[in-house]
């Protein structure tokens, strides 16, 4: 908890919070006070302040995750007034700050809202949508041995930097929250992507992009808008270029694997 000083000016704010008991009950807004905060403490900590002040009344605190609270992990996923993660780029809402509101200000907070990511209670979803998708291709097989090993491997610096960037992707599907269709094509493209640019990676190139959007489209994720709204509220700022990428890597997957043997067809790509 962040400890105020004498020059700290406190503020207070009026919470607007979507409480929902669970997938099977209906949910409403609930309005709080959340009083004389330092503004240096997280949004996160301000909602640690409110529940040990809800606790203390004997009411039931208000369920939201968190875990690493370093825009790391990704498990802080909120919409805040209307945004997700909240007013700042390339932040996670674990990294928005009180002093980023108005002393008086109203603060609307909600979970990330999509289909495939039904609400467990109040403010949690499930995302274990991506999880399944992870699982379905987001992997190699190729024995890599140490660290010297898979380094001995020349990676051309530009292939290297954009695997980089696009491994940057934490999973914590704001670009879904986002995309008014709930399209996963930007969290999809990024891991297919990362390891598509990589040696190591071609082996299941082709496997991987039909297994993980297959997986995706079960899952009930929309169709890619292209307004790119995914890109602007990642907090990692993944670019939606890897959206195109992937794109031509499920097409050319789909032509060359229409035309192999099936006993080859879970063979890689070029």
């Amino acid at each position: 908890m962040v400890a105020a000083t004498a020059s700290t000016k406190l503020i207070s704010v009026r919470l607007r919070v979507w409480r929902q008991a669970g997938p099977e009950h209906a949910g409403k807004f609930v309005v709080y006070q959340a009083l004389n905060l330092n503004p240096n403490m997280s949004l996160l900590e301000m909602l640690d302040v409110v529940n040990d002040d809800l606790e203390r009344r004997g009411e039931e605190p208000i369920a939201f995750a968190h875990d690493c609270r370093e825009g790391i992990c990704g498990t802080c996923s909120l919409v805040i007034d209307g945004k997700p993660h909240g007013p700042h780029r390339a932040v996670a809402s674990c990294q928005t700050y009180m002093r980023s509101f108005e002393d008086g200000a109203t603060i609307t907070i909600e979970p990330f809202r999509a289909r495939p990511f039904p609400v467990v209670k109040d403010l949690i979803t499930d995302r274990s949508a991506f999880d399944r998708i992870q699982q379905s291709g987001g992997f190699i097989t190729a024995r890599t041995g140490s660290a010297c090993d898979a380094n001995a491997t020349p990676v051309p610096k530009g292939d290297a930097e954009l695997a980089m960037d696009a491994a940057q992707c934490i999973g914590c599907g704001a670009c879904v929250a986002a995309c008014k269709n709930a399209s996963a094509m930007l969290f999809v493209a990024a891991k297919v992507s990362h390891l598509g640019l990589v040696p190591q990676g071609q082996a299941e190139r082709d496997r991987r992009v039909l297994a993980m959007v297959k997986t995706m489209d079960a899952a009930g994720f929309g169709n890619c808008s292209n307004q790119y709204e995914c890109s602007a509220a990642c907090p990692k700022l993944i670019s939606h270029d890897f959206i195109a990428r992937m794109n031509r890597d499920y097409l050319g997957a789909t032509l060359r694997t229409a035309f192999q043997p099936e006993s080859a067809s879970a063979g890689g790509g070029a």
